[in-house]
C-alpha cells in the first residue's frame, strides 16, 4: 500500500498547479484562454488508475482520447497528470529537510505542463522512441530551469540544483 497525500498537500499541489500554469502561459507567452485550452487535469495516487501508476517517477503523463458518438463532432484528447504521491513524500523525507514539499511541487508541476504544451503544440510527439524520450526530457528540463528562474528562492534553487546536469533528484533519493 502506498503513502498519499493528506487534505493540506492535497491543497498545496492545487495551489502549486495553478501558480504553474501562471509562469508556464507567461513563458510560452500565452493568454489565459489559450493555455486553458491546453486540456489536462491532475490525479493523485489515491485515485489513480493501475496503468496510471509509474515507479520511479514523481509524475507520469498519460494521453486520453475522448471520442464522441457517430454523427457528432471529431472528440477531442486530454492529458493526465499523475502524481505519485508516495515517491514524492519519500523524496521529502529522505532528503532531511533540504527539500521541501511546496518547491518540489513547484518544479513537478511546472516541468509536466511544459510536456503538455509542447506536444499539444506539435513542438514534439506524445509516442517517442527511449531515445527520444530521454532527449526531450533533457529539453523539459532545461524549459523547467529557465522558466522557473525569475521566482528563484533559496528552496527552489536547491530543487533546481538537483535537477541540472550535475545531479538527478531520482537518482539521489532511491
Amino acid at each position: 500500500m502506498g503513502r498519499y497525500f493528506n487534505p493540506a498537500q492535497i491543497s498545496l499541489a492545487g495551489s502549486v498547479f495553478q501558480y504553474a500554469e501562471r509562469l508556464t502561459s507567461d513563458y510560452f507567452r500565452l493568454s489565459p484562454e489559450k493555455i486553458k485550452a491546453h486540456r489536462y487535469d491532475v490525479k493523485t495516487l489515491a485515485f489513480l488508475e493501475e496503468h496510471e501508476v509509474k515507479q520511479g517517477a514523481f509524475a507520469h503523463l498519460c494521453k486520453y482520447h475522448y471520442h464522441k458518438e457517430e454523427g457528432q463532432e471529431q472528440g477531442f484528447h486530454f492529458y493526465r497528470i499523475c502524481l505519485q504521491d508516495d515517491r514524492i513524500l519519500d523524496a521529502v523525507e529522505r532528503a532531511h529537510s533540504f527539500i521541501r514539499l511546496g518547491p518540489l511541487m513547484v518544479y513537478i508541476a511546472a516541468h509536466e505542463l511544459v510536456h503538455v504544451v509542447r506536444f499539444d503544440n506539435g513542438e514534439t510527439e506524445f509516442d517517442l522512441s527511449v531515445d527520444e524520450k530521454r532527449q526531450e526530457e533533457e529539453k523539459v528540463h532545461s524549459i523547467t530551469r529557465d522558466m522557473l528562474q525569475a521566482s528563484l528562492n533559496p528552496d527552489l534553487k536547491l530543487v533546481l540544483d538537483c535537477f541540472s546536469s550535475r545531479y538527478h533528484i531520482g537518482d539521489m533519493f532511491l
